[in-house]
């Protein structure tokens, strides 16, 4: 029998040689945030999201997802470059605002990777283990309840996990292991009577504390949704293309927040600065170039037309901006057409009020 102790320290100095700030152990109860879990999908809160119903009661019970096991390893890596000054590019209304997480190299494949190799160096260490397995968004894991059960963080009223000592600009991801390691003290909730990251949402998304209308949420409606963006909210979206961080932005825990050393994660492609214009001018075939290897993707060439032509009408009016949208609007499909329409007309009534 090993020494779990011994383990559970070894694996923790293998997260930090392997780049993560943090490696905490949880247990498999999961029964609380199964429950809220259910009640803001009966709410309707997931939008579209289906597979957020998906796969039974595998996301709740990890068991069930991978038999035998006992513990999930919860490991968190920072990600916020240097020098991309978020608030600042914000205020430029012609610039493109892309959440930080995105700038860089998609995070999935260097997560996992990196945890894949911690995963064989648990099974090399321990001749009578079966089950290492790692996850990053792909498989139905409940990561911020588990983050917070192993002391990562605790899940603020925007529900993202905050740590006290560097904030929430951070990446997850979860080893499932038949080990039964010692587990740590789930972290204490900090948020106190601040409602910060409540009063800051662009959409008003955040509509309790802890509660997440993803239907108004601009990284939905940036990402996942692949329909019409409704009216009444594309105002609100001001300049952001893909995902939003004003809730981060705006937390007092965020003061703390530590820059990564990650090269993968600086921007690429000058994203952190690019003008809106020249952005609606990629072709798809510049899109899928300056996009390979990025959780951009994920939005696809008629999101990303379609986020930019909004952008673009929450800015100022320039003829570029006139011309760039009406190019577009010939030459794309009728949902990337009415939202360069309505654009336009946002910027002529902003030349005629001026």
């Amino acid at each position: 029998m090993p020494d779990l102790v011994a383990l559970k320290a070894d694996i923790q100095r293998w997260g930090r040689e392997l780049g993560f700030q943090q490696v905490g152990i949880a247990d498999t109860d999961l029964s609380i945030a199964d429950e809220r879990l259910q009640t803001w999908l009966n709410k309707g809160y997931h939008a579209d999201m289906d597979w957020m119903r998906a796969h039974g009661n595998k996301r709740s019970h990890p068991q069930q997802l991978e038999p035998g096991t006992l513990r999930i390893i919860s490991a968190r890596m920072d990600y916020l470059a240097p020098d991309t000054q978020p608030i600042k590019i914000l205020k430029q209304t012609d610039k493109a605002y892309i959440s930080r997480y995105a700038l860089g190299r998609d995070y999935h494949k260097l997560i996992r990777k990196r945890l894949a190799i911690l995963a064989s160096k648990i099974r090399g260490a321990v001749s009578d283990s079966e089950l290492a397995r790692a996850f990053v968004d792909s498989a139905p894991v409940m990561e911020k309840p588990l983050a917070e059960k192993a002391g990562l963080g605790w899940q603020g009223k925007h529900t993202l996990i905050i740590n006290r000592e560097v904030g929430s600009w951070f990446f997850l991801g979860e080893i499932y292991t038949d080990l039964a390691l010692p587990i740590d003290a789930p972290a204490e909730n900090k948020c106190g009577r601040c409602s910060a990251c409540m009063t800051v949402c662009p959409t008003d998304a955040i509509i309790a504390p802890y509660q997440l209308d993803a239907r108004r949420c601009i990284s939905w409606l940036t990402i996942e949704n692949k329909g019409e963006i409704p009216t009444a909210l594309r105002s609100a979206m001001g300049n952001r293309i893909f995902g939003c961080d004003d809730c981060q932005l705006m937390c007092p825990w965020n003061r703390f927040a530590k820059h990564s050393s990650e090269p993968d994660f600086s921007p690429r492609h000058q994203l952190d600065q690019a003008d809106l214009t020249t952005l609606l001018g990629w072709t798809e075939e510049m899109f899928l170039k300056n996009t390979e290897g990025s959780a951009i993707r994920r939005t696809g060439y008629q999101g990303w037309q379609r986020n930019i032509a909004v952008a673009i009408g929450n800015g100022p009016y320039s003829d570029e901006a006139i011309a760039a949208l009406n190019h577009c609007m010939k030459n794309s499909n009728d949902l990337i057409a009415e939202h360069c329409a309505w654009s336009i007309a946002q910027l002529q009534h902003k030349a005629r009020v001026v």
